[in-house]
């Protein structure tokens, strides 16, 4: 299947996206991935293990820990195949010489412009995801929602769960070290002088726990995928969920009681 697509992946907990059916990257992305794939090996020689763990063909989502901006970037540049991931739709909103450089070179690396928020807007950004899946495509989704400023893996969301049990499709965990010191929290270009490490775990089938119907399933799914990645990266555990500090009474006590975090 070619590789031009029309939909928006996501991070399943905080990515609003557009709803637009998903165009599919055609020659600028065949022409960037043949370009960018190679120059990244070659100036940041990352360490990439496991390749052969990700199927060549078929659907299939990559789950990964996130420390850097850049990693959106590595896990692209590592995958033995087009892989296709959410970035925010300013990157594609700029105008004269620098905007279209931009639009050029996300669309190059499989991005797909969303707009942040919450709410209906993520349940949006995951259908969009799901018809990504039923092309035959392979998305790279954080089930923290958001990067670890303090390279602590925090607890899974259950929305990366919901697209496997819905789609049927395998998730390969993906272990990322080093980004955070190639490229760091503020940092305006990347370092050379630091290697990243890419480990792809063996796929998981998660149709054991359940249908996508199951809360239950959702999460023992979830928390399969988040074992596995920690198992890859190594990272210190922060037994929470990386979210922001609550704003308002109502804020606080949503988070103070349980609920699904998708």
């Amino acid at each position: 299947m070619s590789s031009e697509h029309s939909v928006t992946p996501v991070d399943p907990e905080s990515g609003e996206a557009e709803h637009t059916t998903p165009k599919r990257a055609g020659f600028k992305y065949k022409l960037g991935r043949m370009i960018a794939a190679p120059l990244a090996r070659v100036v940041y020689r990352p360490r990439i293990e496991g390749r052969e763990n990700v199927p060549l063909s078929g659907a299939v989502i990559l789950a990964s820990n996130h420390l850097s901006f850049i990693d959106s970037m590595a896990i692209p540049v590592a995958a033995p195949r087009p892989v296709h991931f959410l970035a925010k739709s300013s990157y594609f909103e700029g105008t004269g010489f620098k905007g279209a450089l931009s639009r050029q070179f996300f669309t190059s690396v499989g991005a797909i412009p969303v707009r942040r928020g919450a709410g209906q807007a993520a349940l949006d950004a995951l259908d969009q995801q799901r018809q990504l899946l039923e092309q035959d495509l392979a998305v790279a989704l954080y089930p923290e929602g958001t990067r670890s400023t303090d390279g602590r893996l925090y607890k899974g969301r259950t929305g990366v769960a919901f697209l496997a049990l819905q789609t049927g499709a395998p998730v390969v965990p993906v272990g990322l070290i080093g980004t955070d010191k190639v490229m760091p929290v503020g940092a305006k270009m990347p370092s050379t002088s630091e290697r990243v490490t890419v480990r792809f775990g063996t796929p998981i089938d998660v149709s054991k726990h359940g249908p996508a119907t199951s809360g239950k399933a959702r999460r023992l799914a979830t928390d399969e995928i988040m074992a596995a990645i920690h198992a890859l990266s190594g990272q210190e555990l922060a037994g929470v969920y990386n979210e922001p500090p609550a704003q308002t009474p109502i804020e606080k006590i949503k988070q103070a009681f349980p609920h699904e975090r998708r």
